[in-house]
């Protein structure tokens, strides 16, 4: 097999006609003989360069609404032949088959028909079929054949032209090839995906995932760990879709964090009022609502000073220049917010390290997500918890109902616990966490951490009493004893939330009824691992 081989013929059929006149100037320039379908071949007839229709060369012409025009001897001949074998080119000079050097070749937009919201059938008439049969064939003779899918490759294929006088090498064509078969697996994975969730197929037999490179990481989650950051095309506001306004480019971990800040900010709608969620290892250290974001954000920072250090916050109202100027007291990793004023950005500057995503808005926390986790041999798959209770959903159990102000803080408890790590236990006082347990083995222990960071917060704040007393506290899995419970009322909790349905269910409802504690239940539980 040659290393070299040049390019002599060209078939351009594209959907995006970004790039093409210019392409095509350059081929035609370098002796290239141009060969093109529909809207293709126009625009390229219309900057008055020599085409060739490929319905001439096939001898049918384009038909079915354009479903037929590339599905042809005369087309895939041209891209299968191999040049070194004799019965080939013996096959092509019989039935008049000329080779097929170089394919430029983009997709019909289904994906984007897609994120559009088109109807069935729009999406059904937008699966490319030519399309991906050429790239393949293409791709698979890359001894002979050069594939280009991407329109920001067509600059890489021109150097390579004018490096090698009209040629490409085998390890460019190579190179090209492989990022083609991505492609097409990554369209069929597109289409399967729609199909199978337009059908309702929950659980369909063979399950495609494809992303597209967004950043080649420095490193993972440890420095000895190569990774890379990779979007799925949803265009689901927060870290993968936003703008970044300054400092250095994200890690592994960043992205992480910065993705379970935002998601838990989400939670709170515009018209819930400002509020601010600090995340630490992707765990919240700190979240509250006030009425002022700058006052959210010292509420939240005051949960737990130490952790915040270092951490991610998400906001989910537009970053002022006041609660900017507030969070540059200390370091902060990463801040994300749906916007951010000119004079928040100019705070933000005197930081270079401090980095400032904005998403242009918030995300919807109860859109349907599918989240997907890699095991020994596997992948788990499983809808995003998206799981939310209101007022009505809740059930009081014991004798003493909640009060208004117990019953708004448990609600906004219950929505924190949800992105905590199992076991969770949240403290939540006016609005706002006074303590977090997070991912402990035993749901006691949760429980009596967060009390001791709020007691040593308390302290540290010059508090007579730990922040916990008079809170209430939010387990995102029912309490199987009455350990946990007292341990929380200890603590200073008057008010519990909790999923319920343990078998012993009657005796932790009997010791809050014995401490004076109110406790709803919401039937819906919420771990996270």
């Amino acid at each position: 097999m040659t290393d070299l081989f040049p390019v002599r013929r060209a078939l351009i059929s594209v959907s995006d006609k970004t790039g093409l006149i210019d392409l095509a100037k350059a081929l035609s320039a370098g002796g290239v003989e141009l060969l093109s379908t529909g809207g293709s071949a126009k625009a390229i007839r219309d900057a008055g360069l020599s085409v060739i229709d490929v319905s001439d060369v096939t001898g049918f012409p384009e038909m079915m609404d354009g479903r037929v025009k590339t599905l042809h001897p005369m087309v895939h001949g041209g891209l299968l032949a191999l040049r070194d074998n004799d019965d080939h080119l013996t096959a092509m000079q019989e039935h008049g088959i000329g080779g097929i050097d170089l394919l430029v070749v983009n997709l019909y937009p289904f994906e984007e028909t897609v994120a559009k919201g088109g109807d069935y059938q729009d999406c059904i008439e937008n699966i490319d079929i030519g399309g991906p049969a050429m790239i393949r064939a293409a791709a698979k003779n890359h001894g002979f054949v050069t594939t280009v899918v991407d329109v920001e490759d067509y600059e890489e294929l021109l150097a390579e032209l004018a490096g090698n006088e009209g040629q490409t090498s085998y390890v460019f064509r190579q190179k090209m090839a492989q990022r083609a078969y991505a492609r097409t697996a990554a369209y069929d994975a597109a289409v399967s995906g729609w199909m199978a969730e337009a059908i309702g197929e929950t659980a369909p037999r063979r399950r495609a995932v494809a992303g597209e490179l967004a950043q080649t990481l420095r490193y993972g989650e440890n420095p000895h760990q190569s990774a890379s950051f990779y979007v799925d095309g949803s265009n689901r506001p927060g870290v993968a879709t936003a703008i970044q306004h300054q400092g250095k480019e994200l890690s592994y971990n960043n992205i992480n964090d910065t993705d379970a800040a935002f998601e838990l900010a989400c939670e709170f709608g515009a018209d819930q009022g400002p509020a601010c969620a600090i995340i630490k290892h992707a765990n919240p250290c700190g979240v509250a609502r006030a009425d002022t974001l700058v006052d959210a954000y010292k509420a939240a920072f005051d949960c737990d000073r130490t952790s915040a250090f270092g951490g991610i916050i998400a906001l989910n109202q537009t970053l002022d220049r006041a609660t900017a100027e507030e969070i540059t007291k200390i370091f902060t990793e990463v801040v994300i917010a749906p916007d951010a004023t000119q004079d928040a950005i100019e705070v933000f500057a005197t930081k270079k390290n401090l980095r400032l995503l904005t998403t242009s808005k918030m995300a919807d926390p109860r859109e349907s997500n599918m989240t997907i986790r890699q095991v020994s041999g596997g992948y788990l798959v499983q809808d995003k918890d998206n799981g939310h209770i209101s007022l009505d959903d809740l059930r009081v159990v014991t004798k003493r109902a909640p009060t208004d102000q117990e019953m708004a803080d448990l609600l906004f408890a219950w929505k924190v616990a949800k992105h905590v790590k199992s076991n969770a236990i949240v403290y939540v006082k006016d609005g706002a966490t006074v303590g977090v347990g997070a991912g402990q083995m035993s749901r006691v222990d949760s429980c009596r951490i967060a009390a001791r960071k709020a007691q040593d917060m308390a302290e540290a704040l010059g508090l007579d009493a730990p922040l916990t007393q008079g809170s209430v506290v939010a387990s995102d899995a029912f309490f199987p004893f009455a350990d946990g419970l007292l341990t929380a009322a200890e603590a200073g909790a008057t008010a519990i939330i909790q999923p319920g349905g343990s078998m012993r269910d009657e005796d932790v409802i009997a010791a809050a009824d014995a401490a004076g504690l109110a406790m709803v239940f919401t039937g819906m539980r919420h771990f996270r691992h």
